[in-house]
């Protein structure tokens, strides 16, 4: 039998005829100066961009990035490159505002400070002590390294933008919340 989801109250146990099909794409965040998120997305989290689009009527810039695996292929072209990032699972979307990376005032929240909202996002890695390992030789800011609190095995970076990055290794989870 196949996997049809957990119950809890409030859940619909049947998916809506309507919604098949349906995908999460992206999360999207604002991001002071591009510059600098970049060079931790891609140079640190290794992730790659897909796709910028900019809006110069309305002053802002959109990145779309993505850890690529082994035999992704996003297409050259970039219309055809912009449709397939839209169709894909699991994409960043960065959002500068033009003028923030030179606004002493500009700040973004990050979710976690009073009022909590947002939290975080997650990367996945395939061996969690190797990751710890290229993100201190980086110099990141921790939240908690994965030794640290109740949860181990469990680390949480800040991006430079102050949002935070759980980093995780899947098969270590198992026995996560039992």
């Amino acid at each position: 039998m196949a996997f049809s989801g957990e119950s809890y109250p409030g859940t619909v146990k049947e998916r809506p005829e309507e919604t098949e099909g349906f995908t999460l794409n992206h999360a999207m965040m604002r991001v002071k100066d591009p510059e600098v998120s970049l060079a931790f997305y891609t140079g640190v989290l290794g992730m790659k961009v897909l796709r910028r689009l900019d809006f110069p009527e309305m002053e802002f810039s959109l990145y779309f990035l993505t850890c690529l695996q082994d035999g992704d292929t996003p297409p050259e072209d970039t219309g055809e490159r912009t449709a397939w990032t839209f169709s894909q699972r699991g994409i960043l979307e960065l959002t500068h505002n033009w003028g923030t990376e030179t606004d002493p005032e500009a700040k973004y929240h990050n979710g976690n400070d009073q009022p909590q909202g947002f939290g975080h996002i997650c990367i996945s890695v395939p061996d969690l002590d190797r990751a710890i390992a290229w993100l201190d030789s980086n110099g990141v800011d921790y939240v908690k390294r994965p030794e640290q609190g109740k949860m181990k095995d469990v680390a949480f970076i800040k991006d430079p933008d102050g949002y935070w990055i759980e980093i995780i290794e899947p098969g270590r989870l198992k026995g996560l919340g039992q």
